[in-house]
C-alpha cells in the first residue's frame, strides 16, 4: 500500500518541466532578475484573469495584505474586522500596521466569516473588513459588501487560498476594494518560492501600493513614505505565467477530486463533509471535513475531547501511510500573541469547535481515484465503519 502525501508538487512540475526550464533559463540569460517584462506581463495577465484593472505583484501574500492596509491608510487606533479561524498572517498584518484586529466568528458550514455577526462588530474606529476565502471556498461577499457599503468601509479580500474561486460569477479579488493573493508553492497557483499580489480596480490604490513595496519610492532615490522591499522576482513571474495558463485545468481537477471524496465518504457516521452553495464556486485548496467524536467521549461544545479524537484518527491514518493536516489547531484569539486583546475561551465557539474537529485530507490535482479510495478506506477503518 503506497504512502499518500498531503500534496505532491513534483507531479505537477513534471507536467510542465520543459516549459519551466526554458523560461527560467531565458530569465537567467537576460540578466534582468528583478522587475522587467516578465513581472509586468504576469501582472497584466493576472489582472485580466481576476477581472480587475490592476495587479501589483509583490514578495508574498502576507506582504500583499500589509501593503493593502497601508495603501488604504490604516494604522494605529484603527480596527479591522476579520475571522479568528485563519492563518496568522491575516491578523498579523493588521497588527503590523498598528491597527487592532477585531474578530468575528465563522459560519459552521463554510468556515468563513459569518456576515450576520459583522455589523455588530462595526465601531467608529472600524476602517476595513477583511474576509478570508478559506480552503478555496469564497466567503458570502454579497452580505459582507452590504455591511461594508452601509458603513462606508472598504473590504480587503484575503484570497490566499482561493485563486480562481467565484462568488455569484465574479472572481474573488475583484469584489472588494482590494484582493490579496499568495503564490506560496502549496497554493493552487504556486510559485517555486515565495510570491504574492494584490488586485484592485482603484488606480490610486495600485499606484500607492507600487510605491510602498519599493521603499516608498516612485522616483529612484526619492522617498515619500516608509515602505518595504517586496518585489516579485522575474524568475517567479516567468514560472507563474506558465502556471497561470494551466490554472483552470488544475482547479477543475481539484473539483473532481473533491466530488470523488464526497461520494466515497457520503453518510459515514461521524464525518461532516464540506459543502458548496450555488452562489459560490470553490477551488478546493483543501478538502477539509469535520470529525465528530462518538457520543460517549464528546463534550457539549466539541472542545478538548473532540480534538483528542481527531488527533487519534489522524495518527491512525499516518500509521496507514495517509498524511493529513490540521488547519488550524488553535484560533487566533487564543494565540499567545493576542492574549492582550482580552478574548476568553468560548468567545467564538464555532471557530473553537472547528479547531478541534477539522481534518484536511490529501488534495492536489494529480491525486488518483485509487489513492482517494485508499484514503477513504483508511478513514472508514479508523472510524470503525
Amino acid at each position: 500500500m503506497s504512502k499518500i502525501p498531503p500534496l505532491d508538487l513534483v507531479q505537477q512540475y513534471q507536467t510542465i518541466e520543459a516549459e519551466v526550464r526554458s523560461a527560467v533559463l531565458e530569465v537567467l540569460a537576460s540578466g534582468r532578475y528583478i522587475g522587467g517584462t516578465q513581472v509586468t506581463d504576469f501582472e497584466q495577465q493576472f489582472a485580466s484573469y481576476v477581472g480587475v484593472s490592476d495587479c501589483v505583484a509583490c514578495n508574498s501574500g502576507t506582504d500583499a495584505l500589509y501593503i493593502a492596509l497601508l495603501a488604504l491608510g490604516i494604522g494605529p487606533g484603527d480596527e479591522v474586522i476579520t475571522p479568528p479561524f485563519t492563518f496568522i498572517a491575516t491578523a498579523e498584518t493588521i497588527s503590523a500596521v498598528g491597527a487592532t484586529p477585531v474578530f468575528v466568528d465563522i459560519e459552521a458550514t463554510s468556515f468563513n466569516l459569518d456576515p450576520a455577526q459583522v455589523a455588530a462588530a462595526v465601531t467608529p474606529r472600524t476602517r476595513a473588513i477583511m474576509p478570508v476565502h478559506l480552503f478555496g471556498r469564497p466567503a458570502d461577499m454579497t452580505r459582507v459588501m452590504e455591511v461594508a457599503n452601509q458603513h462606508h468601509v472598504p473590504v480587503i479580500e484575503d484570497c490566499a487560498q482561493a485563486v480562481g474561486a467565484t462568488w455569484s460569477g465574479q472572481r474573488v479579488g475583484s469584489i472588494g476594494q482590494v484582493g490579496c493573493f499568495s503564490f506560496y508553492p502549496t497554493k493552487n497557483l504556486g510559485a517555486c518560492g515565495d510570491g504574492g499580489a494584490l488586485t484592485t480596480n482603484d488606480a490610486a490604490i495600485a499606484a500607492k501600493s507600487r510605491m510602498l513595496l519599493n521603499h516608498g519610492s516612485r522616483k529612484r532615490y526619492y522617498h515619500e513614505a516608509i515602505g518595504i522591499n517586496s518585489r516579485l522576482d522575474a524568475i517567479q513571474a516567468a514560472i507563474l505565467k506558465i502556471k497561470l495558463s494551466y490554472l483552470e485545468t488544475w482547479n477543475a481537477q481539484r473539483r473532481a477530486v473533491s466530488e470523488r471524496y464526497s461520494r466515497l465518504l457520503a453518510q459515514v457516521p461521524g464525518v461532516v463533509l464540506p459543502q458548496e452553495i450555488s452562489e459560490g464556486k470553490s477551488v478546493w485548496n483543501q478538502y477539509t471535513l469535520r470529525l465528530l467524536a462518538p457520543a460517549e467521549t464528546a463534550v457539549s461544545d466539541g472542545d478538548v475531547q473532540g480534538g483528542q479524537f481527531r488527533d487519534r484518527v489522524r495518527s491512525q491514518l499516518q500509521a496507514n501511510g495517509i498524511s493529513s493536516t490540521v488547519y488550524y489547531p488553535l484560533p487566533l484569539h487564543l494565540q499567545p500573541v493576542y492574549q492582550d486583546l482580552g478574548y476568553q475561551p468560548g468567545r467564538f465557539p464555532v471557530s473553537e469547535q472547528a479547531c478541534h474537529q477539522v481534518l484536511s485530507l490529501p488534495m492536489f490535482p494529480e491525486l488518483s481515484p485509487e489513492q482517494q479510495e485508499q484514503v477513504a478506506y483508511a478513514l472508514k477503518d479508523c472510524l470503525g465503519t
